[in-house]
């Protein structure tokens, strides 16, 4: 079963769609199986990380921002170099394991929809399969 979500992001970071990927998960009846979250988007991306500590998405982008700076030596016109490298190196799509109905996280983790170019309106889809309740 597929689930399109839309958002709104801010310049840049990490918004944390946990409660949706359950929402699709419950919503798709699936009890042991995978789910899958994909962003469609060149300067945005997927990933799981710790969601206990708010600083953590600081310091995820901030890393990210020292390891990709914007360079005046980028040729691409729109002047987002950057959110595309930040975009490839993070990934477009997380895989999740279902079991018992819900996603197989770990304690302190949940699943982010990262921005590097915004503010923009995007959306991501979770796609849940396996064997049914």
């Amino acid at each position: 079963m597929l689930f399109n979500f839309q958002l709104s992001t801010s310049k840049e970071g990490l918004i944390d769609i946990t409660a949706e990927v359950t929402e699709a998960i419950a919503e798709s009846g699936v009890n042991e199986g995978i789910c899958i979250v994909y962003c469609p988007h060149t300067t945005a991306a997927i990933t799981i990380n710790e969601n206990a500590d708010p600083d953590v998405k600081t310091d995820f982008i901030s890393g990210l921002d020292s390891t990709f700076p914007d360079l005046a030596t980028f040729l691409h016109a729109e002047g987002n170099s950057d959110a595309h490298l930040k975009s490839s190196v993070v990934g477009a799509s997380e895989m999740i394991i279902v079991a018992g109905g819900k996603p197989l996280l770990g304690t302190w983790q949940g699943v982010y929809f990262c921005e590097f170019d915004g503010p923009r309106n995007r959306k991501f889809y979770v796609k849940v399969m396996g064997d049914w309740k």
